[in-house]
């Protein structure tokens, strides 16, 4: 069992260096597409990648279920979309993933509006943390935050509301199938968009197609089929906590390959979005394990 749970957990930390890949290949490719077409392209390729394995598997889900599904997909093309908007704009990856880190910390927040589920003591504890280091990381120029923060907040709050109405529906369908439908209804939307606002270049070099083909199947598909592997052979509260590695990988290879550099005030804000989510994590799992002893 303990040799289970490790092997879990090394494919929990692989997904997250992966995610934090996925950030530069996601903005190299910008360098050659434009966003949402980018988007649209590479969620479409990465649902027919999943599809020979929802066929394997024979994964069956009732026709009845499928409009909500596709609902939910489009929850989650709007997350997937601010954010790629986002990352064309910004000039501070790490900082981006940070922001969108904060995500986990809004889902108390729309679960106790959508769901009326109220948030517990430890979301109570952590938040003040977070918002302090939101402030440290966003307001290095005074009380103005640049338009690609804006939109990582954005994507951030979408990414909760997908995240509490997923959840649901998670718990009684097959994940493949649910995971390959919602990723063809971001890429439907994406593609949607592009066709309807962007203007493609007549040429597109190959190395971007290099940098979107790795997007789309090993930071996406690959990813995807890691986490699942993962999170069934260790318990939620432990991959949560292992997946809060996903913007510290990111802040370390935009560093690496961009040279970014981050002043003091966002490095101390960033450490504090850390802490924030290691604290509510940490005590939500001491929380409920109190209850089921």
């Amino acid at each position: 069992m303990g040799s289970l749970q490790r092997r879990a957990d090394l494919l929990l930390v692989a997904t997250t260096l992966i995610a934090g890949f996925g950030w530069v290949f996601s903005k190299e490719s910008l360098q050659g597409m434009p966003p949402f077409g980018f988007i649209g392209l590479r969620f479409l390729l990465a649902g027919v990648f999943l599809l020979p394995f929802c066929v394997w598997q024979r994964s069956r889900i009732a026709l009845s279920a499928v409009p909500g599904i596709i609902g939910v997909g489009c929850l989650q093309a709007l997350s997937l979309l601010l954010w790629i908007l986002a990352v064309s704009l910004s000039h501070a990856l790490g900082e981006g993933a940070f922001i969108m880190s904060l995500s986990m910390l809004f889902v108390p927040l729309v679960a106790w509006v959508l769901l009326r589920l109220k948030p517990t003591r430890p979301f109570w504890e952590s938040l003040p943390l977070a918002l302090l280091g939101l402030a440290m990381l966003t307001l290095t120029q005074g009380w103005r935050i640049s338009a690609s923060q804006c939109w990582f907040l954005g994507a951030a709050l979408a990414q909760a509301v997908y995240f509490c109405v997923n959840s649901r529906y998670a718990l009684s369908l097959p994940v493949l199938p649910l995971t390959c439908i919602q990723l063809f209804c971001t890429g439907i939307c994406g593609v949607i968009i592009s066709v309807c606002f962007e203007t493609w270049p007549s040429v597109i070099h190959a190395s971007i197609w290099l940098w979107f083909v790795a997007s789309a199947i090993i930071a996406t598909s690959i990813r995807f089929l890691l986490q699942i592997a993962g999170q069934k052979r260790t318990s939620v509260a432990n991959a949560a906590i292992i997946m809060v590695l996903e913007p510290v990988w990111t802040v370390i290879l935009s560093a690496l390959w961009y040279g970014e550099k981050m002043p003091t005030q966002k490095a101390v804000g960033c450490m504090l979005i850390m802490l924030a989510l290691v604290l509510y994590r940490g005590r939500q799992y001491l929380l409920l394990k109190r209850l089921n002893a």
